[in-house]
């Protein structure tokens, strides 16, 4: 299985294609990284270096892999932080390279636009990047509540509000979403949801909720979901193996007290979850 990864990277801790790539590695994956942006660490600690990654840089790189004559090899595109507008033609361009090569291949795009509590936290642009031109060509789309109700309109307070907001994002593109992060008034307050949908049906996963707040899941999970989707063709089983592996990764990292997702020492948890997770219809 080869994927191209395009998004973010960090020096220290575990975001973007530094969450995403040693888990897809770990599960047998070979990953073709590109970087969006190179930064010291997540920008959560108030502070930061780096920079943000011209798009043409992107291109290049992709040039540079069509030049080995292997974007026919290429099973999925996967997408997550984009630096600044200008690099979303990059990535379609990139998309359409993949699928012109090999029909066959997935893009999976994670519209990373903002979540709840600091609200939109991207470059002005952005969301309308994967509002107006991204998701009408995914695949499959990793949006978490926040991003769900901003890229549809539809508030979300209960499970059909969410089915609904799903429904209505797949009419506009991806057939397959998996929303991550889902408080509704069915979540009990010690647990947080998952839901994925594809071919009219729905399914649901409640995990624990952890003590903690660790960047880079959301990238972690887009990545073990595609994965798993992949492998298997089905949403159900993917948000089942994803919801395991996710969870155990938060749990270790929780129990360790660390801030950064401890992606490396808690890498049993992607090939076999210590706790498993039973997806019910929903």
């Amino acid at each position: 299985m080869n994927i191209l990864s395009i998004q973010s990277w960090v020096a220290y801790g575990h975001v973007g294609n530094a969450s995403a790539v040693f888990p897809l590695q770990r599960l047998g994956a070979e990953v073709w990284a590109i970087h969006t942006v190179q930064f010291s660490n997540h920008p959560g600690y108030g502070a930061w270096r780096g920079q943000v990654l011209p798009a043409a840089l992107i291109s290049d790189c992709v040039e540079g892999i069509a030049e080995r004559g292997v974007l026919g090899q290429c099973d999925a595109v996967l997408t997550g932080y984009v630096g600044d507008a200008a690099t979303g033609a990059a990535i379609l361009d990139a998309v359409a390279r993949v699928k012109a090569a090999n029909p066959a291949a997935l893009w999976c795009c994670d519209p990373v636009i903002g979540d709840a509590g600091p609200g939109v936290y991207v470059r002005t642009g952005i969301p309308e990047f994967f509002r107006d031109r991204a998701l009408g060509l995914a695949d499959i789309a990793t949006p978490n509540q926040f991003e769900l109700e901003w890229l549809t309109g539809r508030p979300i307070a209960r499970l059909e509000d969410a089915r609904a907001a799903v429904a209505a994002l797949q009419a506009g593109g991806p057939r397959c979403v998996l929303l991550t992060s889902l408080r509704t008034a069915e979540t009990p307050a010690d647990s947080i949801d998952l839901l994925a949908a594809e071919g009219g049906a729905a399914w649901r996963v409640r995990t624990p909720l952890l003590p903690i707040a660790a960047n880079g899941a959301g990238d972690a999970i887009a990545a073990l979901f595609l994965f798993h989707r992949l492998r298997s063709g089905s949403a159900r089983v993917a948000l089942e193996c994803a919801a395991a592996s996710i969870h155990g990764l938060l749990r270790r990292t929780a129990e360790a007290g660390a801030r950064e997702l401890l992606t490396v020492a808690a890498q049993e948890e992607f090939v076999a979850p210590g706790t498993v997770f039973a997806a019910e219809a929903c």
